[in-house]
């Protein structure tokens, strides 16, 4: 018998919500069937692709599917085995050895990368760089623990710079035999090119607003009882890592004030609003309210407040107002500019272009 893996002390990844299971122990997976039972028969047919791209917004169970993959790889490394062929999806008992090395972050044939921990600076890598791709050769170099697979998670592969991505280009072009790649991204044209045309892609769509607050009432029960829980759903889009922070961070007040800044024009919730984004958190939780209610005015929907929705405005205005804040955004985060002023701005000539539409958009 195998002896058990050593643990060793990690810090929680970047991405981690504070009193939340991180996905590789998380053994529910939420919607995404035919995501799950696309992989299933793929690996039940015997010709597992090498590649997968597992694409869709943060937050919405892209990492848990991958984990719960790999899960279900450990612990059925024969693809033609009775379990695999009488398998309804790719679940696993907990109590199986497998899921638990895994749970524990100690499982030898997997490697999951993230941004690294820089200790001169204090702080995670704003990208994943090529240090940490380069850790996938020796890792397939070496002999897969009790034979099966060897499992490769980057997650998400968004953040990897030009150098990390050719780096694992190289590796997608001839891996071994038995070697999996799961690449976690917002989207295909997050990635070149080449690494497209090696990996196949599943779709994952955001969740329904009951399944977000399923996933909320599973992982923190306590906020899918909070007051604002079912505006929270609708505001997260799909994502229950969204509706987590929503919650943590009063973004429900922070949205109807925003809403009040816009669409009432008043100037006291404008300046409440920018006093507010002196902190990142703020600006980049109200910079993403901002953009859903864009979105929301460009596709016609209603806003999910149940308030009376803002007077319709020309689409061209809503796309010029979704240019200038992504890119003065941009501005303001690389140069360090005045998040106040920015988003001063940015109220006063959204309300502007509902008092008069057909302003000129300038931030």
């Amino acid at each position: 018998m195998a002896r058990a893996p050593k643990v060793e002390e990690e810090r929680p990844p970047h991405d981690a919500l504070e009193g939340v299971r991180l996905p590789r122990q998380t053994t529910i997976l939420v919607g995404h069937r035919h995501a799950e039972q696309a992989l299933l028969d793929a690996y039940r047919s015997g010709r597992m692709h090498h590649g997968w791209i597992l694409a869709g917004e943060r937050g919405i169970g892209r990492a848990t599917l991958a984990f719960r993959l790999a899960r279900f790889l450990f612990a059925h490394p024969d693809s033609s085995s009775p379990e695999v062929a009488a398998a309804e999806d790719l679940s696993v008992p907990s109590g199986h050895r497998q899921a638990h090395w895994l749970e524990i972050g100690a499982h030898p044939n997997l490697l999951h990368l993230q941004r690294e921990w820089d200790d001169q600076r204090s702080r995670y890598r704003t990208v994943l760089a090529v240090d940490a791709i380069r850790q996938i050769t020796p890792f397939l170099g070496t002999t897969a623990g009790e034979g099966g697979w060897r499992v490769v998670i980057v997650d998400p592969a968004d953040d990897m710079n030009p150098s990390a991505a050719n780096a694992i280009l190289k590796n997608l072009e001839e891996p071994p035999r038995q070697t999996l790649f799961l690449l976690i991204a917002k989207s295909r044209g997050a990635l070149l090119p080449t690494i497209l045309s090696r990996c196949r892609t599943l779709n994952l769509l955001p969740l329904s607003a009951e399944e977000t607050q399923a996933v909320v009432r599973e992982a923190a029960p306590e906020l899918a009882r909070g007051r604002d829980a079912a505006l929270a759903a609708a505001l997260a889009g799909g994502s229950p890592r969204r509706f987590i922070e929503l919650e943590r961070q009063a973004g429900v007040e922070l949205y109807r004030l925003m809403r009040e800044a816009i669409e009432g024009g008043q100037p006291e919730a404008q300046l409440a609003l920018s006093a507010r984004a002196s902190a990142a958190a703020v600006t980049e939780q109200l910079m993403d309210l901002f953009k859903g209610y864009l979105s929301r005015r460009v596709r016609g929907e209603p806003e999910p407040a149940g308030a009376a929705n803002p007077p319709a405005v020309p689409l061209v205005s809503w796309a010029e107002l979704w240019e200038k804040a992504t890119l003065s955004g941009r501005e303001v985060e690389t140069y360090n500019l005045d998040r106040r002023q920015f988003v001063l701005d940015l109220l006063e000539t959204s309300a502007a272009a509902l008092r008069q539409p057909g302003t000129p958009i300038r931030l």
